[in-house]
């Protein structure tokens, strides 16, 4: 069930680019350590699944690099940790301390599918990005950086991947008043 934030007339201010990149590289870190414990979590229910002999094996002979079973599954439950916080209170760990939310124009929380929406655009521009800086090796940070600063950068107020999930970025006023109601 979606939730109402704020009544559908009040309009806060979109978020400025300092803001969203502040809470992007907030929650950057909090995916890294969530990818490890995943891939961790992974990795032990292969070697009990294999056996820790075979499996031991099989990580020395390489077999195991370029998983795409791991791969999926670290999408999959990024996706799932993300759409989370943006269905139930429209911030991230990273949104909460920058006061940024992510809502509809009317201050209702974004659908799931909104949110998939969002992340698979995210990590479209962050695949191709990476990709295009592969093959042109050195060059990676001055194709990725102005890839990710197209992808976030809001103009009129909308990111892409605003624009693409239908929703906006806004600043969260400090009073309490604003916090979110049932």
């Amino acid at each position: 069930m979606p939730r109402r934030f704020h009544d559908a007339e009040e309009l806060f201010p979109p978020a400025t680019f300092l803001k969203r990149a502040l809470a992007i590289i907030y929650d950057g870190l909090i995916s890294i350590a969530v990818l490890l414990v995943i891939t961790w979590i992974y990795t032990m229910i292969g070697g009990w699944i294999t056996g820790w002999d075979r499996f031991e094996q099989m990580a020395e002979a390489g077999q195991l690099s370029g998983d795409p079973g791991l791969t999926f599954v670290l999408f999959l439950l990024l996706y799932v940790f993300f759409a989370y916080f943006w269905t139930r209170i429209g911030q991230t760990l990273g949104m909460q301390v920058w006061r940024i939310r992510i809502e509809n124009l009317d201050g209702v929380s974004v659908s799931w599918s909104q949110a998939l929406r969002r992340y698979v655009t995210a990590a479209a521009v962050f695949f191709l990005a990476l990709l295009a800086g592969y093959y042109f090796g050195a060059a990676t940070l001055f194709l990725t950086l102005p890839a990710i600063i197209a992808l976030f950068y809001p103009i009129n107020g909308l990111s892409l991947t605003d624009r693409m999930s239908d929703s906006v970025v806004v600043q969260v006023p400090k009073d309490s008043k604003k916090t979110p109601k049932n």
